[in-house]
Protein backbone atom coordinates (compact mmCIF):
# COMPACT_ATOMS: atom_id res chain seq x y z
CA UNK A 1 0.00 0.00 0.00
CA UNK A 2 1.29 3.65 -0.98
CA UNK A 3 2.05 5.61 1.56
CA UNK A 4 1.96 9.16 2.22
CA UNK A 5 4.16 11.36 4.80
CA UNK A 6 3.55 14.69 5.28
CA UNK A 7 6.27 17.10 7.55
CA UNK A 8 5.22 19.36 10.09
CA UNK A 9 7.51 21.85 11.97
CA UNK A 10 6.21 22.22 15.85
CA UNK A 11 7.73 24.99 18.04
CA UNK A 12 7.59 24.21 21.86
CA UNK A 13 8.65 25.63 25.31
CA UNK A 14 9.05 23.78 28.47
CA UNK A 15 10.30 23.17 31.81
CA UNK A 16 12.45 20.44 31.94
CA UNK A 17 13.09 20.20 35.58
CA UNK A 18 10.97 16.53 36.23
CA UNK A 19 12.26 14.99 32.75
CA UNK A 20 15.38 13.45 32.22
CA UNK A 21 15.59 14.99 28.84
CA UNK A 22 14.23 15.08 25.54
CA UNK A 23 15.08 11.96 24.05
CA UNK A 24 12.99 9.00 24.76
CA UNK A 25 14.33 6.16 27.06
CA UNK A 26 12.88 3.12 28.95
CA UNK A 27 11.66 3.84 32.52
CA UNK A 28 12.02 7.18 32.76
CA UNK A 29 9.93 10.28 32.20
CA UNK A 30 11.22 12.22 29.09
CA UNK A 31 9.96 15.09 27.25
CA UNK A 32 9.69 12.97 23.68
CA UNK A 33 7.49 10.36 25.90
CA UNK A 34 4.68 12.83 27.13
CA UNK A 35 4.52 14.68 23.81
CA UNK A 36 4.61 11.57 21.60
CA UNK A 37 1.48 10.53 24.37
CA UNK A 38 0.08 13.50 23.62
CA UNK A 39 -0.11 12.96 19.98
CA UNK A 40 -1.32 9.74 20.43
CA UNK A 41 -4.06 10.38 22.48
CA UNK A 42 -5.24 13.29 20.04
CA UNK A 43 -4.39 11.83 16.82
CA UNK A 44 -5.76 8.41 17.69
CA UNK A 45 -2.98 6.35 16.35
CA UNK A 46 0.82 6.68 16.26
CA UNK A 47 1.57 6.85 12.68
CA UNK A 48 4.27 9.55 13.23
CA UNK A 49 7.34 9.97 14.53
CA UNK A 50 9.42 13.02 15.80
CA UNK A 51 12.98 14.56 15.88
CA UNK A 52 13.87 17.82 17.88
CA UNK A 53 16.72 20.10 16.42
CA UNK A 54 18.58 18.90 19.60
CA UNK A 55 18.84 17.05 22.63
CA UNK A 56 18.20 18.43 26.22
CA UNK A 57 19.89 16.86 28.75
CA UNK A 58 18.18 16.09 32.15
CA UNK A 59 16.32 19.37 33.78
CA UNK A 60 17.35 21.66 31.10
CA UNK A 61 14.50 24.17 29.65
CA UNK A 62 13.75 25.37 27.00
CA UNK A 63 11.70 28.73 26.12
CA UNK A 64 12.38 27.79 21.82
CA UNK A 65 12.92 24.12 20.70
CA UNK A 66 12.29 22.82 17.45
CA UNK A 67 10.53 19.63 16.46
CA UNK A 68 9.57 18.33 13.42
CA UNK A 69 6.40 15.93 13.06
CA UNK A 70 6.49 13.14 10.21
CA UNK A 71 2.95 12.09 10.23
CA UNK A 72 1.52 8.66 7.76
CA UNK A 73 -1.28 8.83 5.68
CA UNK A 74 -3.46 11.44 6.45
CA UNK A 75 -2.68 15.12 6.96
CA UNK A 76 -3.51 17.68 10.00
CA UNK A 77 -6.28 19.85 10.00
CA UNK A 78 -4.05 22.58 11.68
CA UNK A 79 -6.41 24.82 13.01
CA UNK A 80 -8.40 21.71 14.87
CA UNK A 81 -5.49 19.76 16.06
CA UNK A 82 -3.04 22.48 17.20
CA UNK A 83 -5.52 23.90 20.37
CA UNK A 84 -6.52 20.40 21.18
CA UNK A 85 -2.75 19.14 21.25
CA UNK A 86 -1.58 22.29 23.79
CA UNK A 87 -4.47 21.88 25.89
CA UNK A 88 -3.67 18.09 26.18
CA UNK A 89 0.08 18.38 27.19
CA UNK A 90 1.45 18.50 30.38
CA UNK A 91 1.39 21.80 32.42
CA UNK A 92 4.88 22.18 31.62
CA UNK A 93 4.73 21.86 28.20
CA UNK A 94 3.46 24.35 25.55
CA UNK A 95 3.06 24.34 22.05
CA UNK A 96 3.74 28.23 20.01
CA UNK A 97 3.14 27.01 16.81
CA UNK A 98 3.16 24.74 13.80
CA UNK A 99 3.55 24.81 10.45
CA UNK A 100 3.82 22.83 7.37
CA UNK A 101 7.33 21.74 5.90
CA UNK A 102 8.14 19.73 2.77
CA UNK A 103 10.40 16.57 2.89
CA UNK A 104 13.45 18.18 1.74
CA UNK A 105 13.54 20.06 5.36
CA UNK A 106 16.60 18.85 7.60
CA UNK A 107 15.86 19.23 11.49
CA UNK A 108 19.76 18.22 12.18
CA UNK A 109 20.75 20.70 9.61
CA UNK A 110 18.67 23.48 9.67
CA UNK A 111 19.62 25.37 12.46
CA UNK A 112 22.15 28.30 11.69
CA UNK A 113 22.62 29.40 15.38
CA UNK A 114 21.84 28.12 19.24
CA UNK A 115 21.63 30.65 21.82
CA UNK A 116 21.70 29.09 25.71
CA UNK A 117 21.90 30.67 28.92
CA UNK A 118 22.77 29.71 32.51
CA UNK A 119 20.95 31.44 35.23
CA UNK A 120 22.65 31.87 38.08
CA UNK A 121 22.79 33.97 41.83
CA UNK A 122 25.32 33.69 44.58
CA UNK A 123 26.68 34.48 48.24
CA UNK A 124 23.04 33.29 50.26
CA UNK A 125 20.59 30.29 49.52
CA UNK A 126 17.53 31.06 46.70
CA UNK A 127 13.92 30.79 47.34
CA UNK A 128 13.26 27.06 46.56
CA UNK A 129 10.78 27.69 44.11
CA UNK A 130 13.75 28.93 42.26
CA UNK A 131 15.69 25.41 42.05
CA UNK A 132 14.27 24.83 38.82
CA UNK A 133 15.64 27.53 36.59
CA UNK A 134 18.65 29.19 38.68
CA UNK A 135 21.90 27.63 40.07
CA UNK A 136 23.29 29.35 43.55
CA UNK A 137 26.89 29.60 43.99
CA UNK A 138 27.44 30.60 48.02
CA UNK A 139 30.77 31.75 47.84
CA UNK A 140 32.01 35.47 46.54
CA UNK A 141 32.07 35.46 42.59
CA UNK A 142 34.85 37.93 41.10
CA UNK A 143 32.55 38.70 38.58
CA UNK A 144 34.64 41.34 36.33
CA UNK A 145 37.14 38.67 35.71
CA UNK A 146 34.31 36.16 35.31
CA UNK A 147 33.13 38.56 32.22
CA UNK A 148 36.78 38.71 31.16
CA UNK A 149 36.56 35.35 31.07
CA UNK A 150 33.56 34.71 29.15
CA UNK A 151 35.17 36.82 26.28
CA UNK A 152 38.09 34.20 25.99
CA UNK A 153 35.71 31.61 24.20
CA UNK A 154 34.53 33.38 22.23
CA UNK A 155 35.63 32.22 18.49
CA UNK A 156 36.86 29.43 16.99
CA UNK A 157 38.64 27.02 19.64
CA UNK A 158 39.52 23.30 20.45
CA UNK A 159 36.94 22.74 23.27
CA UNK A 160 37.97 19.22 23.81
CA UNK A 161 38.23 19.65 27.37
CA UNK A 162 34.88 20.79 27.83
CA UNK A 163 33.59 17.91 25.67
CA UNK A 164 32.14 14.93 28.22
CA UNK A 165 34.17 11.44 27.30
CA UNK A 166 35.25 12.22 23.72
CA UNK A 167 35.79 9.98 21.31
CA UNK A 168 38.51 9.68 18.90
CA UNK A 169 35.97 10.70 16.30
CA UNK A 170 34.37 13.85 18.16
CA UNK A 171 34.97 16.74 16.49
CA UNK A 172 35.81 19.19 19.02
CA UNK A 173 36.90 22.29 17.28
CA UNK A 174 33.58 24.43 17.72
CA UNK A 175 32.90 28.25 16.86
CA UNK A 176 31.28 30.61 19.54
CA UNK A 177 29.71 33.56 18.22
CA UNK A 178 28.99 35.27 21.95
CA UNK A 179 30.10 34.36 25.20
CA UNK A 180 28.82 36.69 28.04
CA UNK A 181 28.13 37.11 31.69
CA UNK A 182 25.52 39.95 32.08
CA UNK A 183 23.12 41.00 35.06
CA UNK A 184 20.06 38.41 34.63
CA UNK A 185 16.89 41.06 33.47
CA UNK A 186 15.45 38.34 31.26
CA UNK A 187 13.52 36.19 33.42
CA UNK A 188 12.12 37.58 36.80
CA UNK A 189 9.72 36.13 39.58
CA UNK A 190 9.37 37.53 43.06
CA UNK A 191 11.13 34.63 44.35
CA UNK A 192 13.86 35.08 42.65
CA UNK A 193 17.10 36.46 44.69
CA UNK A 194 17.04 40.47 44.32
CA UNK A 195 19.74 40.03 42.22
CA UNK A 196 20.92 37.49 39.78
CA UNK A 197 23.13 36.68 36.35
CA UNK A 198 23.05 35.36 33.25
CA UNK A 199 25.74 33.47 31.03
CA UNK A 200 24.97 33.74 27.58
CA UNK A 201 26.30 31.44 24.94
CA UNK A 202 25.67 31.41 21.33
CA UNK A 203 26.94 29.15 18.66
CA UNK A 204 26.03 26.33 15.74
CA UNK A 205 25.88 23.74 18.18
CA UNK A 206 27.87 22.38 21.76
CA UNK A 207 29.18 18.88 22.88
CA UNK A 208 27.49 17.46 25.38
CA UNK A 209 27.92 18.82 29.15
CA UNK A 210 30.44 21.87 27.03
CA UNK A 211 28.50 24.71 28.19
CA UNK A 212 27.93 23.24 31.93
CA UNK A 213 31.86 22.05 32.18
CA UNK A 214 32.00 25.83 30.52
CA UNK A 215 30.31 27.63 33.35
CA UNK A 216 31.98 25.79 36.23
CA UNK A 217 35.39 26.78 34.46
CA UNK A 218 34.19 30.22 34.88
CA UNK A 219 32.83 29.34 38.72
CA UNK A 220 36.16 28.64 39.20
CA UNK A 221 37.46 31.69 38.05
CA UNK A 222 35.07 33.44 39.68
CA UNK A 223 36.49 31.48 42.95
CA UNK A 224 39.84 32.51 42.37
CA UNK A 225 40.51 28.38 41.74
CA UNK A 226 41.28 29.09 38.10
CA UNK A 227 42.99 32.19 35.91
CA UNK A 228 42.55 33.99 32.87
CA UNK A 229 45.66 32.13 31.51
CA UNK A 230 43.79 28.38 32.60
CA UNK A 231 41.23 29.09 29.98
CA UNK A 232 43.12 30.57 27.27
CA UNK A 233 45.29 27.22 28.00
CA UNK A 234 42.36 24.80 28.42
CA UNK A 235 41.30 26.45 24.50
CA UNK A 236 44.71 24.61 23.17
CA UNK A 237 44.92 22.14 20.83
CA UNK A 238 48.04 20.74 22.44
CA UNK A 239 46.85 20.62 26.16
CA UNK A 240 44.88 17.99 28.09
CA UNK A 241 43.24 19.42 30.88
CA UNK A 242 40.84 17.40 33.39
CA UNK A 243 37.91 19.45 34.17
CA UNK A 244 35.14 17.61 36.29
CA UNK A 245 33.29 20.90 37.66
CA UNK A 246 30.05 20.53 35.60
CA UNK A 247 27.34 22.68 36.80
CA UNK A 248 23.90 21.13 37.57
CA UNK A 249 21.57 21.38 34.46
CA UNK A 250 18.37 23.34 35.86
CA UNK A 251 20.21 26.38 35.46
CA UNK A 252 20.63 25.77 31.53
CA UNK A 253 17.72 26.77 29.23
CA UNK A 254 17.63 27.04 25.46
CA UNK A 255 16.68 30.15 24.77
CA UNK A 256 16.45 30.54 21.11
CA UNK A 257 17.15 28.29 17.77
CA UNK A 258 17.66 30.71 14.79
CA UNK A 259 17.04 27.87 11.35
Amino acid sequence: MFRKRYYYLLTIQFLGFRYHGWQKQPDVLTLERMVSRTLQYVLGHNNFKLLAAGRTDAKVSAHMQYVELFLDNEPLQIEEFFPLFNRNLPQDIRALEIQEVDESFNIIEAPTEKEYIYLFAYGAKTHPFAAPLMYTVFEDLDLDTMKQAAQLFEGTHDFKNYSYKPTPETKTIVTITQSEIVENELYQANFFPEKSYLYRIRGKGFKRHQIRLMMGALFDVGEGKFTLSDIEKSLQEDVTMKLERIVPASGLLLQEVKL
